[in-house]
């Protein structure tokens, strides 16, 4: 079965998240997930996909729902796999969140979760600046901000350390990696 499109994996972001920041969230893991695919010889359109879907169902299904299958990511993984989505995209999704017990065995699950909380800390760096830019951006600033537990609070600083590591990228090379990804997406991004 072919890999479903880009543009279709788009139609369904759109119709379940209404958020633009979360919309944007998702984009900016896809940029980090394609220029890591990149980076390590994968499937760029594959590890793009699983980026961009991560999250496509927490509006719907928010963690507090009453069971770990009708939650995020679970319910979201159930839709995508009565779409044609590949497994190892749904485990990705699926392992990016610590609560489902899916362990992150390929490389592309644990560039998902070494990504997805970092995008969020790159992204409320860069709005803090005057110039509201991820070009105005660097990995000290954002190690600077990771430090202050009252900045992003919603960012879980111990996914961001623990995802590096599991990456075995050393952080600050981790962290300007992908600034970099989301500066080359910053239009898109709104950063």
């Amino acid at each position: 079965m072919p890999l479903p499109s880009r543009q279709d994996a788009l139609a369904l972001v759109h119709e379940y998240t209404k958020s633009e920041s979360l919309r944007k969230h998702m984009l900016a893991v896809e940029a980090a997930m394609r220029a890591y695919a990149r980076r390590f010889g994968e499937d760029e359109e594959r590890w793009g996909l699983a980026g961009l879907l991560h999250d496509f169902d927490y509006e719907r299904w928010p963690n507090a729902a009453r069971s770990p299958t009708e939650e995020h990511p679970s319910a979201g993984v159930h839709i995508l796999r009565r779409t044609g989505y590949p497994e190892d995209v749904l485990e990705a999704i699926l392992g990016h969140a610590e609560y489902t017990g899916t362990p992150r065995t390929t490389r592309m699950a644990k560039t998902l979760f070494a990504v997805d909380e970092l995008t969020g800390l790159i992204t409320a760096t860069a709005l803090v600046k005057p110039s509201r830019s991820v070009h105005d951006v660097d990995a000290g600033g954002v190690r600077k901000k990771m430090k202050d537990k009252a900045f992003a609070r919603g960012v879980s600083r111990e996914d961001v350390l623990r995802g590096a590591e599991e990456l075995g990228v050393p952080l600050d090379e981790h962290i300007a990696f992908v600034i970099e990804a989301m500066r080359a997406e910053s239009a898109a991004l709104g950063l």
